[in-house]
């Protein structure tokens, strides 16, 4: 990990501390009945620590997609952007096979 990613993922725990704030459309894709993702795996996905891809140069704002386990061993996805007073939850899901390889951890 370079300097660059490492203060990065910095931010996110410092933003993640302070409180999570979910996007409306966070909150729709984790409510899909297929996914039915809460907000402790959202958590215990950020608390893994586990970053896919830095999007540093998003027009948007610095963002990252991390990956973790759950309890109960599924896979998610969660896509956040640290700011000054929240870590925001852009999206989280449970990430298909055929668009991931290497246990979910590299696109197709």
């Amino acid at each position: 990990m370079g300097n660059e990613s490492l203060a990065f993922l910095k931010k996110i725990i410092k933003s993640y501390r302070k409180r999570l704030l979910f996007t409306l459309h966070a909150v729709k894709q984790m409510d899909l009945p297929e996914r039915l993702i809460t907000s402790k795996e959202v958590r215990s996905v950020i608390e893994q620590k586990e970053v896919l891809e830095y999007y540093l140069d998003d027009p948007r704002g610095a963002s990252c997609l991390m990956r973790g386990k759950t309890d109960q061993n599924r896979i998610i996805h969660v896509l956040c952007s640290p700011k000054i007073e929240a870590l925001v939850i852009v999206t989280a899901y449970v990430p298909y096979p055929e668009e991931w390889k290497e246990n979910f951890r590299v696109r197709r």
